[in-house]
């Protein structure tokens, strides 16, 4: 998101918000992955998972903006 600030266009700024989407969905899988996988409860992974759910539903909501944004 922060490489979004310095975009020479409104298309690349939309798609660094998807490129910091698809990392936060990749996060999020990982995360949840290594809580499942080794059944791990962790009250630090349990934030860890809350905070990257809570982003990434920030993240998918301003690419859905930028989306129906006119150019």
């Amino acid at each position: 998101v922060a490489e979004a600030r310095n975009s020479a266009s409104r298309l690349e700024f939309k798609r660094f918000y998807e490129i910091a989407l698809k990392s936060a969905n990749e996060t999020l899988y990982w995360l949840n992955l290594l809580k499942d996988g080794y059944q791990l409860k962790d009250e630090k992974l349990d934030m860890l998972l809350k905070e990257v759910d809570e982003l990434t539903r920030i993240l998918a909501s301003s690419v859905l903006k930028l989306k129906q944004a006119k150019s």
